[in-house]
């Protein structure tokens, strides 16, 4: 790990990874292995994040905190351009985005798929979004596989985890049978190659695989959560009034915690502001579809209540996503769960539709 870190600073990459702050695993920039949380696992459930202290020196013992590799490629506040005066009258000038070259270690699975999904949102065809694109293809990822999963995740009925199988240049699997973790690693890409030739390490033995293939079978069998996807588009889509969506209004808070949590939500909002100087500046932010004035227009929200909000927020998601993105806006992070503050459940939600909507 001491290599990876230094051939990574040596190719002129700002490293982001886990570590420990404010109680929770985030992702930070990291200078050495040492900022890794060590010995850390977590406790999760719906409503519920501990961290709590592993029996041995795991690297990657926990499973997801609150924070998503999103803010690195699509940051949650991005000025676009700025406006001043001198003697010929108003000049506008695009601010550019100063960036960095992110070399991203600790990715699982589901995350890689959210990056996928969010690919789609930023870099079709049609529409690029500049900051996310050039951040994109500048960065590297060092996956990891799962050997462990919470209680929350469900990436299994999203067919997005728990093993790493694409999006990334290293994939490695943490081995737990001895005093120091130990990793089968390989490549996905020219560039992890390139870097996996400058690690000291040994060609794996059978016994290497059985120990890897094992933990990841132990994160499959973690997952207990699920979700039924079949015909989950036109569920939603048919039942705008179904009596669930106001069961959920009663409990929800219209917080937003789901929306920033989440590693594919990209509602944005335009925000201006001016300087004492007279210079004035035009910033893209993070906004969520729970805000009551997102939806407004010519000064009145057209999703006035918790209800009409919150369906929107999960309809989306689940089901209109597929017709502006050809596929899931969901991957089962399980992130929705654990961290709102009254412990709506995506998964049961769909459930509860599916046992009571009108065929």
């Amino acid at each position: 790990m001491d290599v990876l870190f230094d051939t990574l600073e040596e190719e002129g990459f700002t490293i982001v990874g886990p570590t420990v702050r404010d109680q929770t695993v985030v992702y930070e920039q990291l200078h050495s292995p040492t900022d890794l949380p060590v010995g850390i696992g977590d406790d999760q459930e719906g409503g519920h994040y501990r961290l709590v202290d592993r029996s041995d020196d795991a690297r990657f013992g926990y499973n997801l905190g609150q924070t998503s590799w999103k803010r690195f490629l699509y940051p949650p506040r991005t000025d676009l351009f700025r406006v001043t005066r001198d003697d010929d009258g108003i000049v506008f000038e695009p601010v550019e985005d100063p960036g960095a070259r992110y070399a991203f270690v600790g990715v699982r699975a589901c995350e890689l798929a959210a990056i996928g999904v969010q690919d789609g949102v930023f870099t079709s065809p049609n529409m690029s979004d500049p900051t996310y694109a050039r951040r994109r293809d500048e960065a590297l990822f060092v996956a990891v596989n799962c050997g462990q999963a919470a209680p929350t995740c469900f990436c299994t009925s999203m067919g997005t985890g728990p093993r790493c199988t694409t999006g990334f240049d290293i994939v490695m699997t943490e081995i737990l049978d001895g005093d120091d973790p130990r990793y089968v690693v390989d490549s996905g890409s020219d560039r992890g190659s390139d870097i996996m030739r400058s690690l000291p390490g040994r060609e794996t033995t059978s016994e290497d695989m059985a120990h890897a293939e094992e933990s990841m079978l132990r994160a499959e069998r973690d997952i207990v959560r699920r979700m039924e996807t079949e015909g989950i588009r036109d569920l939603l889509v048919a039942n705008p009034n179904h009596e669930r969506w106001a069961d959920v209004a009663d409990r929800c808070l219209a917080c937003g915690n789901c929306t920033l949590v989440c590693p594919t939500c990209f509602c944005s909002t335009i925000e201006d502001s001016v300087t004492l100087d007279g210079t004035a500046v035009r910033s893209r932010r993070w906004d969520s579809c729970f805000t009551l004035e997102f939806s407004a227009l010519h000064g009145r929200p057209v999703r006035g209540d918790t209800r009409s909000r919150y369906r929107q927020w999960m309809t989306h998601k689940l089901a209109t996503w597929h017709d502006q993105f050809g596929r899931s806006g969901c991957v089962g992070c399980g992130r929705c769960i654990t961290w709102c503050p009254v412990g709506i459940d995506i998964t049961q939600e769909v459930a509860a539709m599916r046992e009571t909507a009108e065929p």
